[in-house]
């Protein structure tokens, strides 16, 4: 249970972090970004990333071997890694329309179930 209370807490996690890193990109398109400069733009995604804070720091601590969960340091890291790049994947496909998901992106991420793989195994 704590396995995946820690893994939907990082998907939570990534989800805001996504938004905070990647998301001011499409303000330009609002109206009401139109006049805010550079500075208003980092501290209105740093706000959006104290939510990412709030979420990964639990899912961390639920998680990890030292405090009795089900992960390893390096266990939690490659999770969380997996996990960032598919919600950066879905995000970029549902926010940004121009961008694709090619054969290549599908290589790379097989690799990095590969790595899950060989990080679990024991």
């Amino acid at each position: 249970m704590k396995g995946l209370y820690t893994i939907g807490l990082l998907i939570l996690s990534n989800t805001f972090m996504t938004v905070a890193w990647y998301g001011h990109l499409k303000f330009k398109e609002m109206k009401w970004s139109e006049s805010l400069g550079l500075m208003a733009i980092v501290l209105i995604s740093w706000a959006i990333a104290f939510f990412e804070y709030c979420f990964q720091v639990p899912a961390n601590r639920i998680g990890f071997q030292g405090n009795n969960g089900p992960f390893s340091l390096m266990e939690l890291k490659v999770i969380q890694e997996v996990i960032t790049l598919t919600v950066f994947v879905i995000f970029s496909l549902v926010v940004f329309k121009t961008e694709s998901f090619r054969m290549n992106h599908l290589i790379g991420f097989f690799f990095l179930v590969l790595a899950v793989y060989f990080i679990f195994k024991k």
